[in-house]
């Protein structure tokens, strides 16, 4: 089940972060499978691949590495790329209890059920609606790459045109364990990249997913690494569509 949730409710619930937000952009809030998720879109071709943009994990932990409150990104980095995409069909997607508040949300869902099935399929039954059977051609950003790729493996009716990460988790049991960080217990994994076509963005010295991870997840699939980008700044990247 999805719907679209008014404005008003928004104000109850929670509040859009600073972003100038392009004028002939449709800001709105969609409820899937009891989470509220928050999106941007520019559409006006019905025909055309739509791209849709998924955000990463957001403010999910402190500089002490404690679970917060709210996982709202405090950065504009995904919605700047989207507001960035001359397409004529460009989507930002948020992840459930960013920006706005769910009932089902709890501090599982940006911890370690950040990937769980329950949100994949919501986010999933989002851009079906979306999609409308057209094209689509996924950007996921950090974890939203991770989410993006289990998007693919668990619903292959969409028409997922290409894949494409930046800075992307690929792997959560590598990722943590690489870390020594507590395992995402509640998350599917993807051990396997979905076969579709795909490129894959990453920054040079990548603090946060470090590079050798992102070769070994990638392999032969193409892979740019960017000199002049850190994990949250990639000023000057051009996705290859």
């Amino acid at each position: 089940m999805w719907r679209v949730i008014p404005f008003f409710v928004l104000l109850l619930t929670g509040c859009v972060s600073s972003w100038d937000i392009p004028s002939d952009w449709t800001y709105r809030v969609v409820s899937a499978n009891g989470y509220n998720i928050a999106t941007y879109s520019d559409i006006s071709d019905t025909a055309s691949p739509i791209h849709i943009y998924i955000e990463g994990d957001g403010n999910s932990f402190d500089a002490y590495g404690r679970p917060t409150s709210n996982p709202t990104p405090t950065g504009t980095l995904v919605r700047d790329l989207a507001a960035r995409d001359i397409s004529p069909n460009v989507v930002y997607m948020a992840r459930p209890c960013q920006f706005v508040n769910s009932l089902l949300c709890s501090e599982k869902d940006w911890t370690d059920g950040r990937f769980s099935a329950q949100i994949v399929d919501a986010m999933a039954l989002v851009i079906t609606n979306i999609a409308q059977n057209r094209p689509v051609v996924l950007i996921g950003y950090s974890g939203g790459a991770m989410i993006s790729g289990l998007i693919i493996h668990r619903h292959p009716e969409l028409n997922v045109q290409k894949w494409i990460t930046v800075a992307g988790v690929l792997n959560h049991s590598d990722w943590t364990s690489y870390f020594g960080d507590v395992p995402l217990i509640h998350s599917l994994d993807m051990n396997t990249l979905p076969h579709v076509r795909q490129s894959h963005y990453i920054a040079l010295g990548d603090r946060v997913v470090p590079n050798e991870l992102s070769r070994r997840w990638v392999g032969a699939h193409d892979l740019h690494v960017l000199t002049d980008a850190t994990h949250s700044h990639f000023p000057r990247i051009d996705l290859n569509f």
